[in-house]
């Protein structure tokens, strides 16, 4: 099955993706399931899961003190400004992964940056080696070396902040029920897709500008 890893809805402050709209371009592009991973929160997640056909990721994109590392398998919000270690130390408590997002994406403020990744390599479930919105290809492939030198699951994403971004990158693996059932799935899954059009960042710029003129997130349904 198909099954884009790192998708953004209108509950992300840069994103004005409807529930709807994610599950309808989800369907469009043929996958199995995917993973919410709004940032800071799951309420996104579980508003598609409410109305998805296809099975759902829990997950959400958290800002530790040193970067960004997303939880998949969440039942539980993880509060932001944590440290790296700590993050990952509470997504496991719950029972979830943790999935390293464009560590290495040299543009990108919000990535972890090699040394705080190596820093938690040992708590690390899953490397995103293909995020569709990384500015140089180049991030993505050191991303893969880490992954490869680690023998860690290497896993992909569009980052959609859009819909029509969904599907962008994803990985292909066996059917899951599961956090233990995908993570033994990941060993075996492989990567697929291609970085998305410069362009779309113009899209996620205007959704947090005018969100923030309307005051917050919208009742995007």
């Amino acid at each position: 099955m198909k099954v884009d890893l790192h998708v953004h809805t209108c509950h992300s402050p840069d994103s004005r993706t409807t529930p709807r709209d994610v599950v309808r371009w989800a369907q469009r592009r043929g996958l199995g399931a995917l993973a919410i991973t709004d940032h800071g929160t799951l309420a996104g997640a579980h508003a598609v899961r409410e109305i998805s056909p296809i099975p759902i990721i829990m997950g959400a994109e958290i800002m530790t003190s040193a970067g960004e590392i997303i939880g998949l398998f969440l039942s539980e919000e993880i509060p932001e400004g944590l440290s790296p270690q700590e993050t990952a130390e509470r997504v496991h408590a719950q029972g979830g992964l943790v999935y390293a997002p464009h560590p290495i994406d040299r543009v990108r403020r919000s990535a972890l940056g090699l040394e705080a990744l190596l820093s938690i390599i040992a708590q690390v479930d899953c490397i995103e080696v293909l995020n569709a919105r990384v500015t140089y290809s180049l991030d993505n492939r050191h991303a893969e070396a880490v992954a490869r030198a680690y023998g860690l699951p290497q896993g992909a994403g569009s980052d959609a902040h859009q819909g029509f971004e969904i599907g962008q990158a994803y990985v292909d693996l066996a059917p899951f029920s599961d956090a233990v059932s995908f993570a033994q799935a990941m060993a075996r899954a492989t990567v697929h897709g291609r970085i998305s059009s410069p362009l779309v960042h113009f899209g996620s710029a205007y959704a947090k500008v005018t969100k923030d003129l309307l005051g917050g997130t919208p009742s995007f349904r």
